[in-house]
């Protein structure tokens, strides 16, 4: 379990303004489900997503994704993970894979961030802070998920590892691609 609480160069939660930031959420919290529900909701809610802003600042480190306040999916998790290992929860990245067409035509795919936080009463338990908007509506309800998106059309895919670290595909996506319209047309995805 040790590596899902450690730091790492992306996941950098003794980075100050994260260690304040972890401190205030756990303020007046008394159980791993309170500290990790107000963690979720902070970077669900006050995280932009740039896909949904077209934001041309890219983030990768949990550090950036806070000083910038926003973030792909991927970087939101990594803000989130840092945050919960900053109150010693341990935490986890998770994917799907999903068509990029919100009708399922087409045959491109992405990968989606999103995390697995583990709770003391119900185990490993996945979440996804992406941001909610129309047809969104992720949530924190444990033991029942409630991600962003469902699997749908064929060739998406929940994958069911849960990794102590982002994946490098995704970490190097994130350092690549600079802009909204480079990231946005390079989104990173692998071959189920």
């Amino acid at each position: 379990m040790t590596k899902f609480l450690e730091e790492t160069d992306i996941i950098n939660h003794s980075n100050q303004e994260i260690q304040e930031l972890a401190k205030q959420l756990s303020q007046n919290c008394t159980t791993d489900i309170e500290i990790s529900k107000k963690c979720f909701e902070y970077v669900r809610d006050k995280i932009e997503h740039s896909g949904d802003c077209k934001n041309d600042i890219s983030t990768c480190k949990a550090s950036e994704v806070l000083k910038h306040q926003t973030g792909w999916c991927y970087a939101k998790s990594h803000l989130l993970a840092a945050l919960l290992r900053a109150n010693n929860i341990p935490c986890g990245f998770s994917y799907q894979r999903l068509t990029i067409n919100d009708d399922g035509s087409g045959d491109k795919f992405s990968l989606h961030g999103l995390n697995s936080v583990y709770l003391k009463n119900f185990g490993w338990y996945r979440i996804d802070a992406r941001g909610n908007k129309h047809g969104v509506n992720a949530g924190f309800e444990p033991p029942h998920e409630k991600l962003a998106y469902p699997i749908r059309f064929k060739g998406e895919k929940d994958f069911e590892e849960i990794y102590s670290e982002p994946l490098n595909i995704i970490i190097n996506s994130l350092q690549k691609y600079k802009t909204y319209e480079l990231m946005s047309n390079n989104l990173p995805d692998i071959e189920i």
